[in-house]
């Protein structure tokens, strides 16, 4: 059987931390940002947390 692969966009996308959580960015934190207020261009601007079974599909995705 040939090998598996990872998939590259998740591999872009999403990093693994040291304890084995699925790190992930916020969307709309990239452009228009005068539009948004202040308060909400900072929060967008911070990672989060992938949680459940979306956690469980990414990190095999990611590891092929």
């Amino acid at each position: 059987m040939p090998k598996m692969k990872s998939h590259r966009g998740a591999c872009k996308r999403f990093k693994v931390t040291a304890s084995g959580k699925i790190k992930r960015e916020r969307m709309n934190g990239s452009h228009n940002l005068e539009k948004k207020n202040r308060k909400r261009s900072r929060r967008l601007h911070q990672s989060t947390l992938l949680e459940g079974t979306k956690a469980k599909q990414i990190k095999q995705m990611i590891q092929g």
